[in-house]
């Protein structure tokens, strides 16, 4: 059985496209429907509980049936991760063999979860599988009658050696010859199935970081761990997807960067990439303070002036490391020296901060041997 898990918080005005194109997905089989809904102010809960999922039987314009689906609402909004987390232990009491985690500003393919699934079971190592997220057409090429669905949101997301994580091919044309079921560094939490032993393995999302960086962490987890991420190429999920350069979101991306650097490398590479760290952390401090992010980004850096933190870095740091089968050489082969993200995109950084970072890195990576 498998468990799709949507987590939302005020998705009013995408869940029209959401369920429409959920009733509408061909899959032999059974699978259920959970939604997370993290106290939305709108009308998210009221459109959910009316929807048909709720009350789906065998025979519904769906492939095969929908039993058991559910709606859980939260008294407050718990994050990404923790709403997530709620969906997760929900399958897997049920019994789910894959949990899907899904982003409510999606609209899926109709065979997108045999291809998720397909993929899965081609390869028992396999712990996630990231759908291929392709980006939704804008209003204005809708309303023109020439909407452009080819054009990639991510084919797998990559990490930095920094603790960045971004999307891959993000805006290229897609090309199946060059994608087909490859390995990639880590899945997107926007559309990913993993596999319940998996998860139960090396546990679920971080709770802890709240939002940003955890589908990052996790996939690290399981590389570690040595299951492997996948793109399941022919698994669409279209994505409505926005970069917001919210203040908010920037000190939940830093303060979470620290986080994964300092609980999953081992202290070698700690000390071998520290040169490096904290160069780009000077120049992305001076950046923050241009942008007007300083409050922020000294808010990052006062997180980890609590004892408090350093003790929770270290039990986490302790739990991470006892998932590990494989060596930081092997991990980091999978790591790049370059940004190539929205968020990053400037003459600099092309020209001047990626050559130099990708040139240390080569240098560092190949000293790694633990």
């Amino acid at each position: 059985m498998i468990a799709v898990v949507v987590v939302t918080y005020n998705a009013k005005p995408y869940l029209a496209d959401l369920l429409q194109s959920l009733f509408a997905t061909q899959y032999v089989g059974t699978w259920r429907l959970i939604v997370v809904d993290n106290a939305s102010t709108d009308d998210t809960v009221r459109i959910i509980s009316h929807s048909q999922f709720l009350t789906a039987k065998a025979g519904s314009r769906c492939g095969g049936t929908i039993p058991n689906s559910q709606l859980i609402s939260n008294s407050s909004n718990l994050g990404f991760a923790e709403g997530n987390n709620i969906g997760i232990r929900a399958a897997l009491e049920e019994g789910a063999d894959f949990v899907v985690l899904l982003n409510h500003d999606t609209v899926v393919d109709p065979h997108w979860l045999t291809n998720l699934e397909a993929t899965m079971k081609s390869d028992e190592k396999i712990g996630a599988a990231q759908a291929r997220l392709m980006l939704w057409p804008a209003e204005g090429e809708a309303r023109q009658g020439r909407p452009d669905k080819d054009k990639i949101n991510s084919i797998g997301n990559e990490i930095h050696y920094l603790g960045f994580g971004y999307t891959g091919g993000y805006q290229q044309r897609f090309e199946m010859s060059k994608c087909r079921n490859v390995e990639i560094s880590y899945c997107s939490g926007a559309a990913v199935m993993y596999r319940a032993s998996a998860l139960r393995a090396v546990g679920f999302l971080d709770e802890s970081f709240f939002m940003y960086h955890e589908d990052l962490d996790l996939g690290w987890r399981l590389w570690m761990a040595g299951w492997k991420n996948v793109l399941a190429s022919e698994a669409v999920v279209y994505h409505k997807y926005e970069f917001s350069r919210s203040i908010k979101k920037y000190y939940f991306m830093e303060r979470n960067r620290f986080l994964v650097l300092l609980e999953l490398y081992r202290i070698p590479t700690l000390i071998l990439i520290a040169p490096a760290f904290f160069v780009m952390e000077l120049g992305l401090f001076v950046k923050a303070l241009v942008s007007g992010w300083g409050r922020e980004k000294f808010r990052a850096y006062a997180f980890f002036l609590r004892p408090l933190t350093w003790k929770l870095i270290w039990t986490k740091r302790k739990e991470k490391q006892s998932l590990r089968r494989v060596s930081d050489r092997a991990i980091t082969q999978r790591f790049t020296g370059v940004i190539e993200s929205q968020e990053f995109s400037s003459p600099i950084v092309r020209c001047i901060v990626n050559p130099l970072f990708n040139l240390y890195w080569q240098i560092v990576r190949r000293i790694i041997f633990w």
